[in-house]
């Protein structure tokens, strides 16, 4: 039985009638959820009652690691809160969770435990660098993952030492992706076998996947390891970051003969460089030749002259330039909740429409309003809540 089963208000969405338990953590595993969420799947956030405030904690307007979810703050040490979180899971699609391995384990919510309660849960698992290895317990972030997946080695300038991709790469891109990716996979075969399974993605793997062109480039022979000096690294000057006339940029992305050929004309660049795109002695030259052209004109100068072409030129846009840029207002990828500005649901479905997700309500924060979704009666919940099992 799902929560829209129990008795909630079913969501819009490719996923509607799905239900996920999140148990909450920083970074990728909210991000999965959020998606999930927006997709149309009802998400139960756990969280550990009486836990101080992360770190990295945002006023809740701001808070997408909540939005879109009930919350359920429980205490997961006391033999009736592990309980409680398993009568949950035999109601639920999908757990997912981005403890270090064992942690689930020894507070009696491992899979093997789950399973017997409910074989057709999707237990999704996120870390690192995965369940086993000599550093599954290990902790980081996403610069340590792209570390040993050898992608901060290779992200960079020349003679510049790396430069951490934000935490995109790893932690959302080889993490929350590939994570969404195994669970909705599992689903489909759950729908033909009726069994569920256990996911473990590990961010050193799923960013090192993200990175299977480049280890084929590398195999031959198009890719060497000194930074700044390949196609897609700042090596080629017909890819690459320019500085205009007022300190702003531009990239440079035209790879094609045919796309540099109209770079080249609209520029305007020497011919002679046309016929030697990839002539690598003549690279230098050809990126002096480019860098000054283009410090002869502002940023918005240079959109107009190649915006309405395929020369593969863009204006370096800021994050809060993106939102108003003319495409991005018409396609509506960025969208106003509340007084929160940010990227709209992503994909798009043509036969499913999709839920912004909000803040939770207090509707989503109360336990009984939760709870009731899973069919636990009312008296049940009362006595739950007098135990202090909420921490209220």
């Amino acid at each position: 039985m799902t929560t829209s089963q129990a008795g909630a208000t079913p969501k819009a969405g490719p996923l509607a009638g799905l239900t996920v338990i999140e148990m909450a953590g920083l970074g990728p595993v909210p991000l999965a959820s959020l998606m999930l969420s927006e997709m149309g799947a009802e998400v139960v956030r756990i969280e550990r009652a009486g836990a101080r405030k992360p770190l990295l904690s945002l006023p809740e307007a701001y808070d997408l690691d909540r939005h879109g979810r009930s919350i359920l703050k429980l205490d997961l040490k006391r033999p009736d809160g592990a309980e409680l979180l398993l009568r949950l899971a035999e109601k639920a699609d999908i757990l997912v969770e981005g403890f270090r391995p064992g942690v689930m384990e020894r507070l009696g919510l491992g899979p093997d435990v789950v399973f017997e309660r409910n074989s057709a849960l999707i237990y999704g698992r996120l870390t690192g660098f995965g369940q086993d290895g000599p550093l599954a317990r290990r902790a980081g972030h996403d610069i340590t993952y792209l570390a040993y997946a050898g992608l901060l080695h290779a992200i960079g300038r020349q003679g510049t030492p790396p430069v951490p991709p934000l935490n995109l790469v790893a932690d959302q891109g080889g993490g929350a992706m590939m994570l969404i990716t195994g669970v909705l996979a599992a689903l489909f075969q759950r729908s033909r076998t009726g069994k569920g399974q256990v996911i473990d993605a590990a961010m050193v793997e799923g960013a090192s996947m993200l990175a299977a062109p480049i280890h084929a480039y590398m195999a031959a022979g198009l890719w060497n390891e000194r930074r700044g000096e390949n196609l897609l690294d700042s090596g080629a000057p017909f890819y690459d970051i320019y500085e205009t006339a007022d300190g702003r940029h531009v990239a440079v992305g035209c790879l094609e003969p045919q796309f540099f050929a109209e770079f080249a004309e609209l520029l305007p660049l020497d011919r002679r460089f046309v016929g030697s795109q990839y002539d690598r002695t003549s690279w230098p030259e050809m990126r002096a030749a480019i860098a000054a052209k283009i410090r002869d004109r502002t940023r918005d100068e240079w959109a107009d002259v190649f915006g309405p072409t395929d020369a593969c030129v863009a204006p370096v846009l800021s994050l809060a330039e993106a939102g108003k840029h003319a495409h991005n207002r018409a396609r509506q990828s960025f969208v106003r909740s509340n007084r929160l500005d940010r990227p709209a649901p992503s994909p798009r479905f043509s036969q499913a429409s999709q839920t912004l997700a909000g803040a939770p309500t207090a509707a989503d924060r109360q336990p009984a309003s939760v709870l009731a979704r899973f069919g636990i009666n009312e008296s049940e919940i009362e006595a739950l809540v007098r135990s202090g099992l909420f921490g209220q």
